[in-house]
C-alpha cells in the first residue's frame, strides 16, 4: 500500500513595522537603511528639524529607497502633534518604536534650554502615552553618553552613575531615560532598551547618506569634514587646557554604520521580554581633537587648517565608553576602526560637497 504524502505547506510570516521616529537624519536614516535589510517594515516619520527636503519626503529616504531598490513609508509628523501620532498608530500594527526624534546640539541647549526641555521632554511623554493607548510595548530609545556627566571613572560602563549633567540637553536624555524606566517599572509587560553612544561618525559605503548638518554643524568632524571639502575656511578647537595627552578633548566615536547594527542587536533583545535594559555603544577607544584632524586629514589628503579657542560651556574633558556589556548581551560589537569611519566620512562628503542638496544621487 502506498502512502500517502501530504505536502507541508510553508507559511510566509509578515514583517514586523517598526515605527522610526525622526528617521530622515543622520542616525535615524542609517538605521531605516540596516532595519530593511535585516527584514523589516520601517515606517517613517521626521518634522524636517534636521533633513533635507526632497519634495515630501527627506532626500535621506529617497537615497536609500534609489540605493535598495525599494518604497519606505514616510509621514511629515512632529511628536508635538499627539492627534497625528495617535492617527498613525490607529493606521498601523507596530511591533517596535525606534525612538530618535529630538534638538540634539550641546550648545544651543545651553543656550536655548527651555526649548530643549519642551521640545524633547513632550515629545517623548507624547509618543510613550500613544504607544501604550495602542498597546505597543517595546521601544529601543536612542540615548546618549551625555547622561554620565563628567565621568567619575574611564572607561565608562552602564553601573557609572548617571544624571550629572553638564547641559541641558544631556539632562533631556537623562529625564526620558527615568520616564522609559519608571513606565517599564508600572507597565510589567513593556521592554525598552536604552542605547548610550558616544560620537557617530562615517557615513554609509556607498557615499549617497551620511550627516548634514543644517547651518553651522554641532560636531567635530561634519565641521572637518566641511573645512577639508573646503566648505569652511577653519576649525575652532574648542579648548587645549583639558588634562588629556595632548589638552583637547577626548571621546569615544563610533561609525555610524556600527551605531545602526547596534540598534537592530537591540530591537532582536526586546523579543527576549527583556523589561528595561542599558547598553553602552561605543569602540572603548578615546581620540582627541587633534588626533581626528589628523586621521581627517590622512584620509582625505587636504589640510584641515585650526585655531585654537575658549572651551565651550557644557563640555568635559574626557568621555569613552567600555562597551562590554553590549558585545556579551546583545551579540554587538564595533567593526569599523578609525581609518575607515574617516574614509567614508570622507566618501560621502566629497561626493557631496554640500550635503543632500547638491542632488548628487537623483
Amino acid at each position: 500500500m502506498t502512502k500517502s504524502v501530504i505536502p507541508t505547506l510553508k507559511l510566509k510570516t509578515m514583517a514586523d513595522k517598526v515605527l522610526v521616529t525622526g528617521g530622515g537624519g543622520y542616525i535615524g536614516s542609517h538605521c531605516v537603511l540596516e532595519l530593511i535589510e535585516a527584514g523589516y517594515i520601517p515606517i517613517v516619520v521626521d518634522n524636517f528639524s534636521n533633513a533635507v527636503r526632497e519634495g515630501d519626503v527627506p532626500e535621506s529616504i529617497r537615497r536609500i529607497e534609489k540605493l535598495l531598490d525599494t518604497s519606505i513609508e514616510f509621514h511629515e509628523l512632529d511628536l508635538l502633534n499627539r492627534a497625528g501620532l495617535d492617527a498613525l498608530f490607529k493606521k498601523h500594527s507596530f511591533s517596535a518604536v525606534m525612538h530618535f526624534a529630538g534638538l540634539k546640539a550641546v550648545g544651543e541647549s545651553v543656550l536655548q534650554p527651555l526649548r530643549y526641555y519642551r521640545v524633547n521632554l513632550t515629545a517623548s511623554m507624547n509618543l510613550l502615552e500613544v504607544m501604550q493607548a495602542h498597546r505597543v510595548h517595546n521601544l529601543v530609545f536612542s540615548s546618549s553618553a551625555t547622561v554620565y556627566g563628567d565621568p567619575q571613572r574611564l572607561p565608562i560602563d552602564e553601573q557609572h552613575p548617571v544624571g550629572g549633567c553638564t547641559n541641558p540637553y544631556g539632562k533631556t536624555k537623562y529625564f526620558i531615560e527615568e520616564m522609559i524606566k519608571d513606565h517599564c517599572k508600572a507597565e510589567k509587560g513593556w521592554n525598552s532598551v536604552l542605547l548610550r553612544y558616544f560620537n557617530p561618525i562615517g557615513a554609509h559605503s556607498s557615499g549617497l547618506i551620511g550627516e548634514d548638518p543644517q547651518g553651522i554643524p554641532n560636531n567635530l568632524l561634519p565641521y572637518v569634514a566641511q573645512v577639508a571639502v573646503g566648505r569652511r575656511n577653519c576649525l575652532s578647537v574648542f579648548g587645549n587646557d583639558y588634562d588629556t595627552p595632548d589638552g583637547t578633548g577626548v571621546r569615544d566615536y563610533i561609525h555610524v554604520v556600527d551605531l545602526a547594527k547596534g540598534h537592530i542587536a537591540a530591537l532582536k533583545k526586546l523579543k527576549d521580554n527583556c523589561g528595561c535594559k542599558v547598553y553602552n555603544l561605543g569602540t572603548g577607544i578615546g581620540y582627541s581633537v587633534l588626533q581626528m584632524v589628523n586621521a581627517m586629514k590622512k584620509a582625505s589628503g587636504k589640510e584641515v587648517p585650526y585655531k585654537i579657542v575658549e572651551r565651550r560651556e557644557g563640555d568635559i574633558a574626557s568621555c569613552y565608553a567600555d562597551p562590554h556589556l553590549a558585545e556579551k548581551e546583545l551579540g554587538w560589537k564595533a567593526d569599523f576602526a578609525l581609518e575607515r569611519m574617516c574614509e567614508d566620512l570622507w566618501r560621502w562628503q566629497s561626493m557631496n560637497p554640500t550635503g543632500f542638496s547638491n542632488g548628487a544621487a537623483s
